[in-house]
């Protein structure tokens, strides 16, 4: 990410993102007082589907009308558009870390509020980052299985090929 001077931004962009994410922050540990204490085992599956909603938003083509405002993409590339703050929103749209803050705090906040519904938001988008990691791994196997019967292939061609002595 490059530094505030060579952006189209002021600090004051960033620091009203941070302002605004601070007082959803606050207000939520304030009204969480009067909640129910979310359990400790549901920290994994709100981790992986604060993961799975940030890479939906950031990447998915589904989710194209919501950046479009902000985010200019051509093929693989984004670049966030405009000036000051929406150019800083931009940035933020562009970044899975970044958006994965705000992700957790949604996620965090609808089980706080909505229990039931949070618990299965919360399940269906573990669930898909699951889905993401298993499809990983057996890309990972699959392309590692067709290079090692690629390299037999050419040890094979290259022992016929040798002259017998």
């Amino acid at each position: 990410m490059k530094p505030v001077s060579e952006t189209p931004t002021e600090a004051s962009d960033y620091a009203a993102i941070s302002f605004v994410f601070g007082s959803l922050l606050a207000g939520l540990a304030a009204s969480a007082r009067s909640r129910e204490e979310i359990p400790r085992a549901d920290l994994v599956p709100l981790s992986a589907a604060a993961f799975s909603l940030s890479r939906l938003i950031v990447h998915d083509k589904a989710e194209s009308w919501l950046r479009e405002p902000f985010i200019a993409e051509e093929g693989d590339s984004k670049r966030p558009k405009g000036r000051r703050l929406r150019y800083a929103i931009g940035e933020l749209m562009t970044c899975t870390r970044c958006m994965g803050a705000w992700s957790a705090l949604a996620l965090v906040g609808l089980r706080l509020h909505a229990p039931r519904a949070g618990r299965t938001v919360t399940a269906v988008l573990a669930a898909s980052a699951g889905n993401d990691a298993l499809q990983a791994g057996f890309s990972w196997l699959c392309a590692h299985a067709n290079q090692q019967a690629a390299a037999d292939t050419r040890s094979h061609i290259a022992s016929a090929a040798r002259p017998a002595a």
